[in-house]
Order: C-alpha cells, then sequence, then structure tokens
C-alpha cells in the first residue's frame, strides 16, 4: 500500500499517518512561556532580601520613619512650656507693681529715695521674663536641636534648682517658699529627663 510520493511536497511527512493532523515538536525551553524561569531581581522584594524581610531603612532619600520623641522628653517639654508662662506672669506682675509703687512714692514727694529699689524691682521682673522668653525657646529646639540644646537644658534646670532652694530657705514659709518648693519639683524633673539614655538618644539622633 502506497502513502504518496515520498518526494511530493503536498503529501503527508515521512513518518505521519494521513488522516492525522501534524504533530508538533515538543517546547523547547526558552520558547514561547518560560518554564521554571526564576524571578529576576528589581521586582518585589529587594535584590539579596529573602521574602518576608524588609529592605533596611535610614539611607539618604530613603522612606525610614522619623524617630518619636520619648515620652520623658515631651513631658519635659511640657514643663517648660508650664515654666515659661509662670516666669513671664510673674515677670509682667512684678513690673507693673514696682511701677505703680514707684509712681506713688514719687507722688508722696520720697521717689528719690525709691529709685533705687524701684531698679532693683525693673531687674528682677526683666530676668523673669527673659528666663520665660529661655524656656519657650528650649521648648521649641526639642523638636529639632541636638546636643547643644540638651547641655543648655542641663545647666538651666540646675540654675532652677538653685534658686529655688534659696527661694525655699529664705522664704520663711510664705509665698517665697512656695514658689521655692514648685520651682524645685519642676526643674528636677526637667533635669533627671535629660540625663538619661533617652535624651542621648534623641539629641544625638541622625538627621537626613
Amino acid at each position: 500500500m502506497s502513502f504518496g510520493d515520498p518526494n511530493n511536497p503536498y503529501g503527508a511527512p515521512q513518518g505521519q499517518q494521513p488522516g492525522y493532523p501534524p504533530q508538533q515538536p515538543p517546547q523547547q525551553p526558552g520558547y514561547g512561556y518560560p518554564q521554571g524561569q526564576p524571578q529576576q531581581p528589581g521586582y518585589g522584594y529587594p535584590q539579596g532580601a529573602p521574602a518576608g524581610q524588609p529592605a533596611y531603612p535610614g539611607f539618604p532619600g530613603g522612606n525610614a520613619m522619623p524617630m518619636e520623641m520619648p515620652g520623658l522628653m515631651k513631658t519635659a517639654r511640657v514643663l517648660l512650656f508650664i515654666m515659661s508662662g509662670l516666669q513671664l506672669l510673674i515677670g509682667i506682675v512684678a513690673g507693673i507693681a514696682v511701677g505703680a509703687a514707684q509712681d506713688i512714692s514719687n507722688g508722696v514727694g520720697s521717689g528719690g529715695n525709691t529709685n533705687a529699689l524701684a531698679g532693683l524691682g525693673f531687674l528682677v521682673a526683666a530676668l523673669m521674663v527673659a528666663l520665660g522668653a529661655l524656656s519657650i525657646f528650649l521648648g521649641v529646639k526639642f523638636k529639632s536641636g541636638g546636643s547643644g540644646i540638651r547641655v543648655t537644658t542641663i545647666v538651666y534646670a540646675s540654675l532652677m534648682i538653685l534658686g529655688g532652694l534659696v527661694n525655699t530657705v529664705n522664704g520663711g514659709g510664705g509665698s517665697g517658699t512656695f514658689g521655692g518648693l514648685i520651682s524645685l519639683a519642676i526643674a528636677g524633673i526637667i533635669l533627671g529627663s535629660m540625663v538619661n539614655s533617652q535624651a542621648s538618644a534623641w539629641f544625638n539622633r541622625p538627621r537626613y
């Protein structure tokens, strides 16, 4: 039985039974859809990092989350703002009181005798206002300041503790003693917040 001329281009190929569709050769790797091709780096997870492992943050221009201010720093910052309000209030009230007393003294003709005392009172009032401004400055710079702000706050809180001790001892149980105790409590908390490891980590944190 003959299946046609083997040299006929329109006939069935050799080895192929007539009436059946031609058999396709097996697909070789690398042609068509890739079989078992490994995932190329650069898509999905970073190159060299296994699945589930996050990328390393902290490089310039990266998407690293900023460090959050520790709770002790937030407490010290709030206390600085509270102290600044008290200092500004005391300074303004003291300045008004000294000015009013000097006006009365001038009215009765003894202003020359109280000029020195009035000058000292105005100096104390101006000092309180300046300390209040410094407290606000330090509190604001807590968010972005470095180790210099920390050192300044430590020195400032130490001086406030010293002043609170003087007022407590010389207050005689009156308003001076009460004010000295408040100053001691606030300045002591601020100083304690500045001399621990959290303060060191916060003020020495890297900034990009």
